[in-house]
């Protein structure tokens, strides 16, 4: 969570702007949920083009729609 906080804050304009645990605990959980769902995503393109190794193609073709879908 840390982390998540720290990405926050590093893109807030005002420093005034303060980050709730809540709100960090929400933005980790959607993050985490977002790379599972990738990584399932392209996993199953790999499998797909019979590929036994997920690669950085099967990601930038799931990318499009799951960014859609989020």
């Amino acid at each position: 969570m840390e982390t998540v906080m720290k990405l926050l804050q590093r893109h807030f304009q005002d420093p005034k702007i303060k980050v709730t645990n809540e709100a960090v605990a929400l933005t980790t959980e959607l993050l985490r949920i977002f790379v599972q769902e990738a990584a399932l995503r392209s996993a199953e393109q790999a499998k797909d083009e019979s590929s036994v190794v997920v690669e950085q193609k099967h990601l930038e073709k799931i990318l499009p729609q799951l960014l859609l879908d989020f």
